[in-house]
C-alpha cells in the first residue's frame, strides 16, 4: 500500500494547444519544475487540471508522457473520478497499470442532492470493482463545483470498510469547518485542504497538507509555510487577484514566458494576457520580498 498523499502537492494545470490539444513536453517541463521548486507532487487532471474536460484516453497519454520524461509514479496522482462508475474503474486501473498508485477521486457528479448513503454506494462499487491492494485514493471534496459533496460521516464509514485504500481526502469547500468535520470523522486519514487560506489553520488541526492551485505559481513560497506560519499573509496576498483558472493559467504564461498556458478548453475561456501580467508582477513582487524577509 503506498502512503497517502501528504505535504506539497500542485494541483497541476494542463497545457493545450490552440486546439486543444494537450502539450506533453510542456506538461513534463512544468512537472519537472513544482519538483524542483519544493512540491512533493502532483495531481493531474483536477480541477485546476481542467480533469471532466478531457477524456480517459487523453489523461492517460498525459500520464504516461510525464512518466518517460522521468517523473517517478510515487511524485504523480491523477483525477479518475467520473460521472459512470464503470468509467471511474476502467481509468483507475489503467492508472495502476502505468505504476502510479495514488487517485484524486470525485463522487459521480451530475445528479446534485443524492443521499449520503447512495455517494458511498457508488464509492465503494469503485474499490469492490478496482479490487487493488495497490490502491490509494485521496476523496476529493469539492461540491461547489461539482455539485456533489463527499459526507464527512461517508468518509469515516468508507475508512472502517476498506482501511487503507481510503488514505485520504482533499477538503477544497473552503470552509475550515467542513475540514473539521472530516478529522473528526477519520482521525486516521490524511486530511488536506485545496483552499490556501487555510493551510496554516489545517496543519494546526492535524492537517497533513494541500493540493493547491497556487503551487503552479509560487511553489517556493507555499513551501516555506510549512517551516514558518508567518508566510501565511503573503499566500493570501497571492491569491487575492486570482478569481479563476483561467486567470492563473493566464499568470503561470507570463511568469514561464511559454503562451500555451493562456489555452483553456471550453467552456472555460482564456483569460485577458494582460490580467495574467499583472498577477505575475504582483507575484514576483511579493516572492522577492518574502526572500529579503
Amino acid at each position: 500500500m503506498p502512503d497517502a498523499i501528504t505535504g506539497l502537492w500542485a494541483a497541476a494545470t494542463t497545457p493545450t494547444d490552440t486546439a486543444g490539444a494537450i502539450d506533453y513536453p510542456a506538461l513534463a517541463r512544468h512537472a519537472h519544475r513544482l519538483l524542483q521548486a519544493g512540491c512533493d507532487g502532483l495531481v493531474l487532471f483536477g480541477s485546476c487540471g481542467e480533469g471532466p474536460s478531457f477524456s480517459m484516453a487523453e489523461r492517460l497519454a498525459a500520464a504516461e508522457a510525464v512518466l518517460r520524461a522521468g517523473i517517478a509514479p510515487a511524485n504523480l496522482a491523477l483525477g479518475t473520478g467520473c460521472p459512470a462508475i464503470a468509467d471511474t474503474v476502467a481509468l483507475t486501473k489503467a492508472m495502476l497499470g502505468l505504476g502510479i498508485a495514488r487517485t484524486l477521486l470525485l463522487p459521480p457528479y451530475y445528479f446534485a442532492g443524492v443521499s449520503a448513503e447512495g455517494i458511498e454506494d457508488a464509492f465503494a462499487a469503485v474499490f469492490d470493482r478496482v479490487a487493488d491492494s495497490r490502491l490509494s485514493v485521496c476523496l476529493y471534496h469539492i461540491p461547489q463545483v461539482c455539485g456533489v459533496p463527499v459526507p464527512a460521516a461517508v468518509l469515516g464509514r468508507l475508512r472502517a470498510r476498506y482501511g487503507e485504500t481510503v488514505s485520504g481526502v482533499k477538503d477544497s469547500s473552503g470552509d475550515f469547518a467542513s475540514f473539521l468535520a472530516f478529522r473528526a470523522a477519520a482521525p486516521d486519514v490524511a486530511s488536506l485542504v485545496g483552499a490556501e487560506v487555510l493551510i496554516t489553520r489545517a496543519l494546526a488541526a492535524g492537517g497533513q497538507g494541500t493540493i493547491c492551485g497556487m503551487a503552479n505559481l509560487v511553489p517556493a513560497l507555499l513551501r516555506r509555510l510549512f517551516r514558518d506560519a508567518a508566510v501565511q499573509g503573503a499566500i493570501e496576498q497571492a491569491c487575492e487577484p486570482i478569481d479563476g483558472i483561467p486567470l492563473l493559467k493566464a499568470a503561470l504564461a507570463a511568469m514561464t514566458g511559454e503562451p500555451i498556458w493562456r489555452n483553456m478548453r471550453p467552456p472555460l475561456r482564456a483569460a485577458d494576457a494582460a490580467a495574467g501580467a499583472r498577477v505575475a508582477a504582483m507575484l514576483e513582487t511579493l516572492e522577492r520580498a518574502e526572500n529579503r524577509a
